[in-house]
Protein backbone atom coordinates (compact mmCIF):
# COMPACT_ATOMS: atom_id res chain seq x y z
CA UNK A 1 0.00 0.00 0.00
CA UNK A 2 1.69 3.28 -0.70
CA UNK A 3 1.83 5.60 2.20
CA UNK A 4 1.58 9.43 2.27
CA UNK A 5 2.21 11.91 4.81
CA UNK A 6 0.33 15.18 4.94
CA UNK A 7 1.98 18.18 6.73
CA UNK A 8 -0.76 20.94 7.29
CA UNK A 9 -1.06 22.78 10.47
CA UNK A 10 -4.82 23.24 9.83
CA UNK A 11 -6.81 20.23 11.84
CA UNK A 12 -10.23 20.12 9.24
CA UNK A 13 -7.17 20.16 6.04
CA UNK A 14 -5.32 17.43 7.38
CA UNK A 15 -8.55 15.23 8.18
CA UNK A 16 -9.72 16.47 4.71
CA UNK A 17 -7.23 15.16 2.80
CA UNK A 18 -6.95 12.05 4.71
CA UNK A 19 -10.05 11.28 4.16
CA UNK A 20 -10.00 12.01 0.44
CA UNK A 21 -6.74 10.08 -0.14
CA UNK A 22 -8.00 7.24 2.47
CA UNK A 23 -10.80 6.38 0.11
CA UNK A 24 -8.34 7.01 -3.00
CA UNK A 25 -7.00 3.53 -1.23
CA UNK A 26 -3.29 5.19 0.07
CA UNK A 27 -2.30 4.78 3.74
CA UNK A 28 -2.33 8.48 4.88
CA UNK A 29 -0.68 9.88 7.97
CA UNK A 30 -1.39 13.73 8.98
CA UNK A 31 0.72 15.61 10.93
CA UNK A 32 0.68 19.89 11.91
CA UNK A 33 4.34 20.25 12.32
CA UNK A 34 7.97 19.95 10.74
CA UNK A 35 8.84 17.82 14.05
CA UNK A 36 6.19 15.55 13.65
CA UNK A 37 7.05 14.76 10.19
CA UNK A 38 10.49 14.43 11.03
CA UNK A 39 9.63 11.92 13.47
CA UNK A 40 7.13 10.00 11.42
CA UNK A 41 9.31 9.95 8.02
CA UNK A 42 11.89 8.59 10.83
CA UNK A 43 9.71 5.88 12.21
CA UNK A 44 8.05 4.75 9.36
CA UNK A 45 9.00 4.93 5.41
CA UNK A 46 6.49 6.91 3.09
CA UNK A 47 6.05 7.20 -0.55
CA UNK A 48 5.03 10.90 -0.81
CA UNK A 49 4.79 13.91 0.62
CA UNK A 50 2.16 16.31 0.50
CA UNK A 51 3.12 19.79 1.99
CA UNK A 52 1.57 22.69 2.68
CA UNK A 53 3.94 26.13 2.56
CA UNK A 54 2.63 28.75 5.52
CA UNK A 55 2.70 26.55 8.53
CA UNK A 56 1.63 28.44 11.87
CA UNK A 57 5.27 28.04 13.61
CA UNK A 58 7.85 27.63 10.24
CA UNK A 59 7.96 27.26 6.41
CA UNK A 60 6.74 24.99 4.59
CA UNK A 61 9.84 25.80 2.27
CA UNK A 62 12.36 25.19 4.84
CA UNK A 63 10.60 21.78 5.48
CA UNK A 64 11.15 21.18 1.85
CA UNK A 65 15.10 21.92 1.68
CA UNK A 66 15.12 19.61 5.22
CA UNK A 67 13.37 16.82 3.15
CA UNK A 68 15.36 16.93 0.44
CA UNK A 69 18.42 16.94 2.17
CA UNK A 70 17.41 14.24 4.47
CA UNK A 71 15.70 12.07 1.60
CA UNK A 72 16.40 13.06 -1.67
CA UNK A 73 14.66 10.48 -3.31
CA UNK A 74 11.51 10.92 -1.62
CA UNK A 75 8.47 13.34 -4.17
CA UNK A 76 7.25 16.00 -2.05
CA UNK A 77 4.09 17.96 -3.02
CA UNK A 78 4.09 21.60 -2.02
CA UNK A 79 0.25 22.61 -1.56
CA UNK A 80 -0.68 25.92 -1.10
CA UNK A 81 -3.60 28.55 -1.12
CA UNK A 82 -1.47 30.56 -2.38
CA UNK A 83 0.40 30.53 -6.33
CA UNK A 84 2.37 33.63 -5.48
CA UNK A 85 5.04 30.39 -3.91
CA UNK A 86 4.96 28.97 -7.24
CA UNK A 87 7.27 31.72 -8.62
CA UNK A 88 9.79 31.51 -5.43
CA UNK A 89 12.43 29.61 -6.72
CA UNK A 90 12.88 28.03 -3.59
CA UNK A 91 9.94 25.78 -3.90
CA UNK A 92 11.35 24.69 -7.52
CA UNK A 93 13.08 21.94 -5.60
CA UNK A 94 9.77 20.28 -4.82
CA UNK A 95 8.50 17.11 -7.70
CA UNK A 96 5.17 19.12 -7.91
CA UNK A 97 2.75 22.20 -7.00
CA UNK A 98 -0.08 22.28 -6.61
CA UNK A 99 -2.38 24.66 -5.35
CA UNK A 100 -5.35 24.23 -2.74
CA UNK A 101 -9.31 23.45 -4.38
CA UNK A 102 -12.12 21.88 -2.97
CA UNK A 103 -11.22 20.28 -6.65
CA UNK A 104 -9.15 16.99 -5.79
CA UNK A 105 -8.41 15.84 -9.11
CA UNK A 106 -5.14 17.55 -9.58
CA UNK A 107 -3.86 16.49 -6.35
CA UNK A 108 -4.98 13.42 -6.86
CA UNK A 109 -3.79 13.01 -10.74
CA UNK A 110 -0.31 14.47 -9.42
CA UNK A 111 -0.02 11.68 -6.84
CA UNK A 112 -0.49 9.41 -9.19
CA UNK A 113 2.29 10.72 -12.22
CA UNK A 114 4.85 10.67 -9.49
CA UNK A 115 4.06 7.49 -7.68
CA UNK A 116 3.71 5.75 -11.01
CA UNK A 117 6.85 7.62 -12.72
Amino acid sequence: MIKVLIIDDEVHVRKLYQEVLSREGYQVTAVGTGGEAFAALNESGYDLVILDIELENDSGLNILKQLKSSYPGLPIILNSAYAVYKADFHSWVADAYVLKSSDFKPLKDKIKELIHA
